[in-house]
């Protein structure tokens, strides 16, 4: 943890804040969401297809608005959607609690999603200008925080859920209180420079087109598609392996996964990033985190059915692995978005590439799931790993065919400059 706080401290003082605010966020986030279905079915007795309705409102209110949220922080400036979206999710965690019948919960949740959508691209393009030529090392300092929230959060509701699910809520909310408080008594303000009259265009579909149009950076989102599909596997295939193997005990399985995906990442993120960094140029890095992370899947293909060990073994070398290959991955990831958009409407970049990943994981989750069904019936459970390792294997030769033909070479554009 030295490492963490030395390398934190070597950052400006608004890109530190932003680091605490990921920490903050995530934490009041998995605090509430593992345990909000089970309230929603449990708690206030709402039929399953209702629970689906209010989750699914969630994630496609930040999914599907990224792009605007990212177009707003270029427009307006990374501060002001900050803060609305921590004081929009204040609202949005309270309401959760308080509030029993489907409408007004159908608006809490996407109100918490849109606050997503309004924050990230923000914090992104925020972290990437502050940061200037050290955005690798930002991005992978961001990652430590971003994961010791996921991390502590769901154990911290758990032990305020042993009180009442309302606490649960209103600590979130006054988390993300306390959050706004601090992005308008601290924050800097950002704008682009008022002498550089193509640092945004004029209208909105006039932005949004500048980013459609730009080629390399869509290439490189479609590619990257996959390695979105085979972390989200932490969520779908990995338990559903865990509970075939063990039954009830699967439960406890999972729980486990995550904190071995997260402390894999809290713990390493830097020093993988590190030796990435000395041995290999950002693509190579790209690729041969992305092949790792395709490769985690193999162990779960050749470990045979029935052994309730050897399936445990199995996943948990394929949670480490897939973890480890996210770390790689991560912060040259984050990087390239930055450099392909030629430090240009970044946050409206970020946005887009977050839509573009966000209808990946569904659509890649429908087609792992049938998969899954498929294969569970004709007892070949072998054939889901082997299309999740192709998936990330082709997912590498994706971006190193982009890397090879020039395609994600940086872009010269405008900086940003504080205000």
């Amino acid at each position: 943890m030295k490492h963490v706080w030395r390398q934190t401290r070597s950052f400006p003082p608004a890109a530190r804040l932003l680091m605490a605010n990921q920490f903050a966020i995530n934490l009041a986030f998995y605090m509430l969401m593992p345990y909000l279905a089970a309230h929603l079915s449990g708690g206030l007795g709402l039929a399953a297809w209702a629970v689906g309705l209010v989750l699914g409102v969630r994630n496609f209110s930040q999914q599907g608005m990224f792009l605007i949220g990212g177009t707003i922080a270029d427009r307006y400036g990374y501060k002001a959607p900050i803060m609305a979206g921590c004081l929009l999710r204040t609202v949005g965690f309270g309401l959760l609690g308080w509030v029993d019948n489907l409408p007004a919960l159908i608006a809490a949740s996407a109100a918490t999603g849109f606050a997503g959508a309004l924050f990230n691209p923000a914090v992104r393009a925020y972290l990437a200008a502050e940061a200037g030529e050290r955005r690798v090392d930002a991005f992978a300092t961001f990652n430590v925080y971003y994961q010791a929230g996921m991390l502590l959060g769901p154990l911290v509701g758990l032990a305020l859920l042993a009180a009442d699910f309302r606490l649960v809520c209103s600590v979130a909310a006054a988390i993300f209180a306390v959050l706004t408080v601090m992005q308008w008594r601290a924050l800097p303000a950002r704008h682009r420079k008022t002498a550089d009259s193509t640092a945004t265009p004029d209208g909105v579909l006039a932005q949004w087109r500048t980013v459609v149009s730009n080629r390399p950076f869509l290439l490189f989102a479609t590619a990257m598609i996959g390695s979105y599909i085979l972390t989200f596997q932490v969520y779908l295939a990995l338990p559903l392996a865990a509970t075939r193997a063990l039954g009830s005990k699967g439960t406890w399985a999972t729980s486990g996964l995550f904190m071995v995906s997260a402390t894999v990442a809290v713990l390493g993120q830097l020093r993988l990033t590190d030796w990435a960094k000395r041995r290999w140029s950002p693509a190579q890095a790209l690729v041969r985190g992305l092949t790792a992370m395709g490769l985690a899947f193999l162990p779960l293909a050749l470990t045979p059915p029935g052994t309730d060990i050897a399936v445990l073994i199995a996943l948990a070398a394929a949670v480490t692995l897939l973890a480890a290959g996210s770390a790689v991955v991560y912060p040259f990831e984050m990087d390239t978005v930055v450099a392909l958009s030629g430090n240009r409407l970044v946050a409206t970049h970020y946005g887009l590439y977050n839509t573009v990943s966000g209808l990946g994981i569904t659509l890649g989750n429908l087609a792992t799931g049938a998969l899954w069904d498929a294969a569970e019936r004709n007892d070949v459970l072998w054939l889901t790993w082997c299309a999740l390792t192709t998936t990330g294997l082709a997912c590498a030769a994706s971006v190193a065919a982009l890397a090879r033909t020039g395609r994600l070479a940086v872009r010269a554009g405008p900086q940003l400059a504080p205000a």
